[in-house]
């Protein structure tokens, strides 16, 4: 399995484009899952062209919410692949879905948890202001959690994610929105992921840049820096003592 951040606002890898959104591309044996689309889709097709990635190839879209830095990939995306199956929390704005089954996708809403692929679940929509799904994926390693914003909180979604696999959480990634959080509150959700088990993070996007330093801090060499182009494998969270 691999993981590798197509879109996001911090810088990894060289000849990418940032901007502010988020997009990662998940592989898996046998299904290849595109997690968020991005702000836009120039972007998104100037970083996917750049990491080898044919939009074709890809056979699901799990949209984590409504924000246009989430979503605003997702036209050109379906003008270059119609064909896939899109999955959305089932609030998400009629115009987006409308737009979806235009295209000729297949429109799939989420309320609940589920499955998508073997191996790959959403933990349905979260939240209550804003409703929210994350990406759960069964690797060798544990269990991978993918955010896009963490509205409804990163320590609920864990929470939630911890039930629909099984063996420890080897990683969380994504946005943890705690841009505007005090370092007390950073220091108590780093103290929810230990007492969970959460072995790596892989926080970017509106993670915040104190609470990134925080993470790095208390994860050291299980923390993997992360940005747009930064690509996770099981045989990275097997190596505890690899620095990310």
């Amino acid at each position: 399995m691999r993981f590798t951040v197509v879109c996001d606002n911090n810088p990894f890898a060289e000849g990418l484009r940032t901007s502010w959104g988020f997009s990662c591309l998940v592989e898996c044996k046998k299904s290849t899952t595109l997690f968020d689309t991005g702000s836009n889709y120039d972007v998104l097709s100037h970083n996917m062209s750049r990491l080898g990635i044919d939009p074709k190839t890809i056979n699901a879209v799990v949209l984590s919410h409504a924000h246009s830095d989430h979503t605003g990939g997702l036209p050109g995306f379906l003008r270059s692949n119609p064909r896939v199956e899109v999955y959305v929390p089932a609030s998400l704005p009629s115009g987006t879905k409308d737009l979806i089954r235009n295209s000729g996708a297949h429109l799939i809403e989420a309320s609940g948890a589920r499955s998508i692929y073997d191996d790959v679940y959403t933990t349905g929509e979260m939240g209550k202001e804003i409703k929210e799904q994350a990406l759960v994926v069964q690797s060798e390693a544990g269990l991978v959690v993918i955010t896009g914003c963490a509205h409804p909180g990163v320590v609920d979604i864990v929470r939630v994610a911890r039930d629909l696999g099984s063996g420890e959480v080897a990683l969380v990634m994504g946005g943890f929105h705690l841009g505007n959080k005090s370092s007390e509150e950073i220091d108590m959700v780093i103290s929810e992921f230990k007492a969970m088990g959460v072995s790596h993070v892989g926080p970017c996007h509106c993670t915040g840049q104190r609470a990134m330093a925080a993470f790095l801090n208390a994860y050291g060499g299980a923390f993997f820096k992360t940005g747009v182009g930064k690509t996770i494998s099981d045989r990275d969270l097997e190596q505890d003592d690899e620095k990310g």
